[in-house]
């Protein structure tokens, strides 16, 4: 496969790589991963989690608690349990990850979905479970699947749009036209392979104009729910596909990117034709690549480490371009990615989001709902959860944008990015706090979720290898022995002896753990 992989691969995996290896992979370190990563290799690891079953779907588990009821059909019930469901629970890490990746790439929030009849958590969890199905298969297919989802249609306001009416002078939305080039495949500036701004007379080139945009939006007209002779009365129109409405669709030509699409096609051969278009456009590798890696690796990957994800993207080495398994391999086993050099390099990882802290406690403890209700809620606030929730963000930018700079910082003076910034200020790093602090200690847990701790009680007397298990599953050894001193001497200052204070023991070490800076960047 092109590109630059790791040059040791056949060398024997530390723990400490293992651990660092699944923090960007997966959604949590267990020991049990950082064996089968030592075992099988992390290729290996990546092939046998492209062919993992997950735990079934969202849509399954709201159907089985009974959501859908008519008395559930105006409310949002139910969303937030299965979204974390699946992130805590299913055996399918890798496929998780990614899928929460996309979701933060492929905007679409539970938040906005207006005007759909209803049903708003089905929409949200078939959302997610149409981006777990594909996020394994081809790009060019993600995008004909959300284009075509009913949930993206609310979102971004499509659903229904018409062609130009001569009459009223009404024009098609152009919302969506002008997102799914700015935010899901293209971009707003000209890419070199590199991800570097093509520059004309020493100033960025466009991707897009007004025009296209107008151009495009006469494709995105005639679309709507796919009742199937029923109604709304039940929320199975959310899992069919968008139909087309053909007097509402604009049959003449269509022109955006240098590219027509001629008049007289149909609205769903239209459709493809742009989404070849815009699939086919030199941006789409580069400007995807660096997002995908921003959300796994790093926020400030270097240029040559962009060019070789792109390269794959462009070409899975057999002449496919879009192949995700090829892409995500791409990413994580990146010389760049694995490394050790890179760990001392300042510029080099990334903010771990507050959800990603989160899952990484839950899955390293096997957090689990007793009664499979997961009811953990809504997380979004930032004063007393986490300032993030799944399928929640409050724009279609996500909670945080790829290109973000804090102002007045190391990082805007050294010319460098760090997204997740976006979302930090004084409320959310202690609301952060006393949210996991509540979430680690079962007696005040989160909603009706516990953790499993038996395989630290046989360590919580002993302060430093209790830290030293901590500092492996949630850090990768990358908490350094200043702040490993501070917390083991925090620890050897509580009493010991009992199943009591080693419980008492085991909250305060996670608890300072996991409001380590070290533990806060991920490397």
């Amino acid at each position: 496969m092109a590109g630059a992989p790791f040059a040791n691969a056949a060398a024997a995996i530390t723990d400490a790589e293992a651990a660092r290896f699944l923090l960007q992979a997966s959604m949590g370190v267990t020991r049990e991963q950082i064996q089968r990563v030592q075992s099988l290799g992390y290729s290996g690891w990546l092939d046998e989690q492209f062919n993992f079953a997950g735990n079934g779907t969202r849509w399954d588990w709201l159907v089985k608690k009974g959501m859908n009821a008519s008395n559930y059909r105006n409310s949002q019930a139910g969303f937030d349990s299965c979204a974390w469901r699946k992130l805590i629970s299913s055996p399918d890490t890798l496929r998780q990850r990614v899928t929460l990746a996309l979701s933060e790439i492929l905007v679409a929030s539970i938040q906005g979905l207006v005007n759909g009849g209803g049903w708003k958590a089905f929409a949200a969890a078939n959302y997610l479970d149409l981006l777990e199905a594909n996020c394994f298969g081809n790009y060019r297919d993600i995008l004909q699947k959300v284009s075509t989802s009913t949930t993206m249609s609310l979102y971004l306001t499509y659903r229904g749009n018409t062609k130009y009416n001569p009459t009223t002078g009404a024009l098609p939305d152009e919302n969506y036209a002008r997102e799914i080039m700015q935010l899901f495949s293209i971009g707003l500036i000209q890419l070199n392979l590199d991800g570097s701004p093509i520059l004309e007379h020493g100033v960025p080139v466009e991707t897009y104009g007004l025009d296209d945009i107008t151009g495009l939006a006469r494709v995105f007209t005639g679309w709507d729910f796919d009742l199937a002779g029923s109604n709304t009365s039940t929320p199975d129109y959310h899992k069919r596909p968008l139909r087309q409405v053909p007097n509402k669709h604009e049959f003449g030509s269509s022109s955006f990117l240098g590219k027509t699409i001629p008049a007289g096609v149909s609205g769903e051969v239209a459709l493809s034709m742009s989404l070849d278009i815009l699939f086919a456009h030199a941006n789409v590798a580069p400007f995807i690549s660096r997002q995908l890696i921003q959300r796994f690796v790093t926020s400030n990957p270097s240029s040559a480490y962009i060019a070789r994800v792109a390269t794959v993207f462009n070409n899975n080495g057999v002449g496919t371009k879009g192949d995700m398994k090829a892409v995500i391999k791409a990413i994580l086993l990146d010389t760049e990615a694995r490394d050790t050099v890179s760990l001392n390099n300042p510029q080099f990882g990334k903010i771990k989001e507050p959800m990603m802290r989160f899952l990484a406690w839950a899955r390293s403890f096997s957090a689990m709902s007793k009664n499979d209700n997961w009811l953990i809620g809504d997380t979004s606030d930032a004063g007393t959860k986490l300032g993030q929730s799944p399928l929640r963000s409050p724009t279609v930018f996500n909670y945080f944008r790829p290109g973000y700079v804090p102002p007045n910082t190391a990082i805007a003076n050294s010319n460098l990015v760090a997204p997740e910034m976006q979302i930090v200020n004084e409320s959310s790093v202690v609301g952060y706090v006393n949210f996991m602090q509540a979430a680690i200690n079962g007696s005040k847990g989160v909603g009706d979720l516990t953790a499993n701790y038996q395989g630290l009680l046989a360590l919580a007397d002993n302060a430093n290898a209790l830290v030293a298990e901590l500092n492996l599953l949630l850090a990768a050894n990358q908490i350094g022995s200043a702040s490993i001193t501070l917390i083991a001497n925090a620890i050897n200052s509580m009493r010991s002896g009992s199943d009591v204070y080693r419980y008492q023991r085991i909250y305060a070490a996670l608890t300072l753990v996991l409001a380590s800076p070290e533990f806060i960047v991920l490397k």
